[in-house]
């Protein structure tokens, strides 16, 4: 199978020292990128405020590897204003010396939203917010002045200096939504990523993407498609990992025999997937990822 693989490692419950030590070990093995999310509390719905800040821990992560992209899955629209992560995302792939993926999503954590003040807004504010921050992000990595005057965002001859090292710093949308979510990602973005449903449901929002792509002329295949995925050899692992949502992630979880895996995998790639990621949380099971990488990779690679 042509397929990538990556580690989405969230910030939750870990320090940078335990994340540096598990970011060098992940880029040893047979993986092509390691990505970090974007939340102010841990993205477990629990209240529990522990999670590290995203654009230091992106930062870390360009700072700490040599080889594997460094996503972001994903940046939420709500939180910085567009200037802000252009600047910050132009500053990172001149530290990751052109590594850098940007995703960036609605945002979904309301408790985050209202406990600090920020306004959440109706899905559809947060949607148009998301399409303005795009374009704005990508006028200012990409041209020598930027003008945009929308609902959320105004600039006025506004630079971003200097600019990445990549000509075109791929930007991915993250989220499943039929109607808006994905029409975005069809008009804007360079991939798609989404997290913890069934290979039966991500076919299926891979072809109404693919269906947004041609009705507004463009060829399905420039978007990276991607899913983020559970691994867990046991089921005690899968329950520390992820508490109250397992059973959200479970139908997502590569688990069981390798063949079994395999399996998993290519109903994932025959629809199209080009990245699987195992979005993993702390206790980060060291053994377990690098058991993945030299016994499950190469089988779903060689079937």
């Amino acid at each position: 199978m042509d397929v990538k693989f990556g580690v989405h490692t969230g910030l939750q419950n870990t320090t940078i020292p335990e994340l540096q030590e598990l970011w060098r070990g992940i880029e040893r093995l047979d993986f092509d990128w390691i990505s970090i999310w974007d939340h102010f509390y841990a993205a477990d719905a629990t209240g529990n405020p522990h999670s590290l800040e995203a654009v230091v821990a992106h930062a870390a992560l360009a700072a700490t590897t040599t080889r594997v992209r460094c996503g972001s899955l994903v940046y939420s629209a709500g939180y910085r204003h567009p200037a802000v992560l252009a600047n910050a995302m132009a500053t990172l792939d001149q530290l990751a010396r052109g590594r850098i993926t940007f995703g960036i999503g609605g945002g979904w954590l309301r408790n985050e939203y209202d406990v600090y003040g920020i306004e959440y807004g109706t899905p559809g504010q947060r949607l148009r917010r998301l399409e303005e921050s795009i374009q704005c992000i990508r006028g200012l990595l990409t041209q020598d002045t930027t003008n945009f005057d929308g609902e959320h965002f105004q600039l006025r001859n506004a630079q971003c200096e200097p600019k990445p090292v990549q000509d075109r710093l791929p930007i991915w949308v993250g989220g499943g939504g039929e109607k808006v979510t994905l029409r975005i990602a069809a008009q804007h973005a360079d991939g798609w990523n989404v997290p913890f449903i069934s290979p039966k449901d991500w076919a299926h929002k891979a072809s109404v993407l693919d269906a947004h792509c041609e009705r507004v002329g463009r060829d399905p295949m420039e978007l990276t498609k991607t899913v983020n995925v559970g691994m867990a050899f046991t089921e005690d692992e899968l329950v520390t990992q992820f508490g109250a949502m397992t059973e959200v992630v479970r139908p997502t979880v590569f688990a069981g025999s390798v063949q079994q895996m395999v399996d998993h995998a290519a109903a994932y790639c025959e629809a199209g997937a080009k990245y699987l990621i195992l979005a993993l949380r702390a206790p980060f099971a060291a053994d377990r990822i690098e058991q993945f990488a030299t016994e499950v990779i190469p089988a779903i690679k060689a079937a």
